[in-house]
């Protein structure tokens, strides 16, 4: 039923365009762990978000292979940019010999380093982030991000329900990702700086409002 809950969705959606299924093919064909990539509907949703928000500039802490950097420059308005950021340096040549493609390849600034490091050095501030990195450091990532986002900017935070994990255990010994997430949840349920709801989408997105 779920499986065709979805296809029923992705039927009734916008295509995710030619170069954006190419990627996602060589995602899966190349790449380790290619289900991290965004894929159709979460990439629409983002373009979604960011056609409703209409910021400026976006900061994405994690590009994978770039599906949801090049979802989110769709949808900005001319002039608009998304700073985004890659720790694992050889997914470069990857990176960027798909978002050369993309006639939203001018609006996207691809940064290849640590979060922590790489983020002070950008410029600005930010209108929206999106957060879709190592779930160990969730927590150390909204706290990067956070200064960065200017008031009434939004944070969206990735795989906040992983695969489940949150609330089912199964009696299994507590992994550093779970954990991380775990920990990420209760500390944006308790900021009172912001508003938050988790979307039950995929793996969970978590849609947070700074006041």
């Amino acid at each position: 039923m779920e499986e065709d809950i979805d296809d029923y969705i992705l039927s009734h959606i916008d295509a995710e365009g030619d170069l954006l299924a190419q990627l996602d093919h060589d995602t899966h064909l190349r790449i380790l762990n290619p289900r991290m990539c965004s894929g159709h509907l979460q990439g629409r949703m983002l373009k979604m978000f960011v056609r409703m928000i209409r910021p400026r500039r976006i900061l994405e802490i994690g590009t994978f292979t770039g599906y949801s950097a090049l979802c989110l420059a769709e949808g900005l308005d001319d002039g608009g940019e998304v700073h985004t950021v890659e720790i694992d340096d050889e997914l470069e040549d990857f990176i960027r010999s798909h978002v050369s493609a993309s006639p939203f390849a001018d609006r996207i600034h691809i940064h290849i380093g640590d979060a922590a490091s790489v983020v002070p050095t950008i410029d600005g501030d930010f209108d929206l982030a999106f957060i879709d990195a190592d779930k160990r450091e969730y927590c150390e990532h909204y706290s990067l991000v956070f200064p960065r986002v200017r008031a009434g900017g939004f944070i969206i935070a990735d795989n906040t329900l992983w695969d489940g994990k949150v609330v089912n255990l199964g009696g299994n010994k507590l992994d550093a990702q779970t954990a991380g997430i775990l920990r990420f949840n209760d500390m944006i349920a308790s900021d009172s700086r912001v508003e938050k709801v988790i979307l039950p989408v995929r793996d969970g997105l978590t849609i947070i409002h700074k006041k």
